[in-house]
C-alpha cells in the first residue's frame, strides 16, 4: 500500500513538472545501406534520362561530359579529403590551397626531369611539407588555426613564384632552353590513360542506340572505363582507404577522438600531439597529390593552376559532413557543374535548372514524409523557383554560366547546412596536461 507521504510527494512532483515540456524522442537518421545507395543511384539515372528527353540536351549523359567531370572533381576531392583528415583530428586547415601550390610546383619541377610518376611522389612530399609547417605552428606553438592557414597560403605563393624564377627562368639553364619561364616549368612526359578493352566499346555501342535510361546509363558508365587517368584510380583508392582507416581501425578511432575530446583522449594514454601531426602531414600530402594531379594533367607546372581548388575542397568537406563519401559526392557535384559550363555552354546549364528542380522537389517530398515540415517547405520553394526559371527562359547568359559551379556550391551548402556536425573540438587549442 502507498503511504500518504509518498502519495503527496508524487502529486507535488507531477504539479511541479506539469508545465515543463517533455524532451522529444531521439530519431535516428536512416543509414545509407547498400540497397538505399543503389536506389538513390537508380533514381538519379532515371532523373538524368527524363531531363535529357524533355530538354533534348544529350550532353548531360555523354561520356565526354562525365570524363571531364571526373577530371575536374579529382583535385577538389583530394583537397577535401585532406581537409577531412586534419579536421577530424581537431585542426582547421585553411592552408589546403597553399599545400596544393607546393605539390603543383614540386611535381612540375621533378616531372620534366624524371617523368610523371616521379612528379606524383614529389607533389605528395611538397604538400606534406606544407602540412608539417601547419602542424608545427598550430600544434606545437598554439598559433590560431585560421591565421596559420592563411599564412601558409601566402607563403606558398611567394615561395613557388621565387623558385620558378630561380629554377625555370635562369638564363642559359636547361629548364629555360626547354621552355621554362617565370610562370611555367618545361613539359613532362605524358601519363597515358587506360581503357578497359571490350567493355568500353560495348558501352559506346549501347550509348549510340539512344534508348531511354539504358543508353544514358551506358554513356555515364563508359566514363569509368574509357581513357581514365591512373591518378583518378589512385584517388578512388584513397577515399576508400581513408574510410577504412578512420572508421574501421583503432588508429582512426584515436585520431577522431583527438578532434572530439583531446583531453579525455590524452587521459587514456594517447599521444594527442603525435596524432595531430600525423593527420596534418597526411592532409598536406593529399592536397599536394591534388596539385600533382593538375601538373600531370597539363604536363607542367603553371602558375595559378590551382585556381582556388583548395578552398573548394573545404566546401566539399563541409557539404560532405566530414565523411569521405560526402566529400566525394560534393567534389563530383562541383566537377559536374564545372564541366557543364566548360563543355556545354548556356543551353546545357539551362537544362540543369530542370534537373535540380526535379531533384529538389523529390528531396522536399522525402523531408515532408519524415515530418520535417519547415526544411521541406524551403526546399520546395527553391525547386519551384528553379522550375519557373527554366520555363520562362531559353538559355543562360555567359556571365552566369561561368559562375554556375560556385553558385551551385553555395546553394547546396545553404540547403543542407542544418544536418552538419563538425568535430566538437575543431579549432580549439590544446596543451598537453591541461584539462577543460
Amino acid at each position: 500500500m502507498t503511504s500518504p507521504s509518498t502519495s503527496s510527494t508524487t502529486s507535488a512532483v507531477k504539479e511541479s513538472t506539469a508545465g515543463v515540456p517533455r524532451p522529444r524522442p531521439h530519431t535516428r537518421r536512416p543509414r545509407l545501406t547498400t540497397p538505399r545507395v543503389l536506389l538513390l543511384i537508380a533514381g538519379a539515372l532515371v532523373l538524368f534520362s527524363v531531363v535529357r528527353v524533355v530538354t533534348g540536351e544529350s550532353s548531360l549523359t555523354e561520356t565526354g561530359q562525365w570524363t571531364s567531370a571526373l577530371t575536374a572533381a579529382v583535385p577538389i576531392g583530394l583537397a577535401g579529403l585532406g581537409g577531412l583528415w586534419a579536421e577530424r583530428a581537431g585542426v582547421i586547415n585553411i592552408g589546403l590551397e597553399g599545400m596544393m601550390m607546393l605539390g603543383l610546383f614540386a611535381a612540375g619541377w621533378i616531372g620534366w626531369q624524371h617523368g610523371p610518376w616521379a612528379a606524383v611522389v614529389a607533389g605528395i612530399i611538397g604538400g606534406a611539407v606544407g602540412g608539417l609547417v601547419h602542424a608545427v605552428a598550430t600544434v606545437t606553438f598554439g598559433v590560431d588555426h585560421i591565421v596559420s592557414g592563411v599564412a601558409i597560403n601566402i607563403l606558398a605563393l611567394g615561395v613557388v613564384q621565387f623558385l620558378a624564377k630561380l629554377w625555370f627562368a635562369a638564363e642559359g639553364s636547361e629548364a629555360e632552353r626547354l621552355g621554362g619561364n617565370d610562370n611555367q616549368s618545361p613539359q613532362m612526359d605524358d601519363l597515358s590513360p587506360f581503357t578497359v578493352p571490350g567493355v568500353s566499346d560495348w558501352l559506346g555501342d549501347l550509348d549510340e542506340q539512344d534508348w531511354f535510361l539504358l543508353s544514358d546509363t551506358a554513356g555515364i558508365l563508359r566514363a569509368a572505363v574509357h581513357n581514365v587517368s591512373w591518378l583518378s584510380l589512385l584517388a578512388v583508392a584513397l577515399f576508400v582507404g581513408s574510410y577504412v582507416v578512420l572508421w574501421r581501425t583503432s588508429f582512426g578511432l584515436r585520431l577522431r577522438s583527438c578532434g572530439e575530446n583531446p583531453e579525455a583522449t590524452e587521459s587514456l594514454g594517447v599521444n594527442v600531439y603525435l596524432y595531430k601531426y600525423l593527420a596534418l602531414v597526411i592532409s598536406g600530402a593529399l592536397a599536394g597529390l591534388g596539385g600533382a594531379y593538375l601538373a600531370v594533367l597539363i604536363h607542367m607546372y603553371l602558375e595559378g593552376q590551382t585556381g582556388g581548388r583548395g578552398y573548394l575542397g573545404l566546401a566539399t568537406m563541409i557539404f560532405g559532413n566530414w565523411r569521405p563519401g560526402g566529400v566525394a559526392t560534393g567534389a563530383g557535384l562541383f566537377g559536374f557543374m564545372d564541366s557543364l559550363q566548360n563543355r556545354g555552354g548556356g543551353d546545357t546549364v539551362h537544362a540543369t535548372l530542370l534537373l535540380f528542380a526535379l531533384a529538389l522537389a523529390a528531396w522536399a517530398v522525402w523531408q515532408f514524409v519524415r515530418g520535417r515540415r519547415r526544411p521541406a517547405l524551403l526546399t520546395g520553394v527553391v525547386a519551384a523557383l528553379l522550375a519557373l526559371w527554366y520555363a520562362t527562359t531559353d538559355t543562360m547568359p555567359a556571365e552566369f554560366v561561368s559562375a554556375t559551379p560556385y553558385l551551385t556550391t553555395l546553394l547546396v551548402l545553404a540547403l543542407f547546412a542544418q544536418r552538419l556536425r563538425p568535430p566538437r573540438a575543431i579549432g580549439r587549442p590544446f596543451r598537453k596536461g591541461e584539462s577543460t
